[in-house]
């Protein structure tokens, strides 16, 4: 079996772009799970990010966040 294309650089593109995606989608889910409200331009402003690290550094702030915006602090 040959497993190259697991290896290659469009299976790592496309594998970093779900992984984007997913994140903006679970942190949506999070915040409307506890009931905190999104407004248009943070949901777009979460669904269109493409950093990685700045998805991670938002979803780990989900759990304690009062409002979306607090997300968003000291980026």
């Amino acid at each position: 079996m040959n497993l190259s294309f697991y290896k290659s650089p469009i299976f790592q593109e496309i594998r970093d772009e779900t992984l984007v995606k997913t994140r903006a989608q679970d942190i949506l889910v999070l915040l409307e799970a506890r009931g905190i409200d999104i407004p248009d331009d943070a949901r777009e402003r979460i669904t269109t990010c493409d950093d990685p690290d700045l998805l991670h550094h938002w979803i780990t702030r989900t759990p304690t966040a009062v409002t979306v915006n607090d997300l968003f602090t000291d980026e």
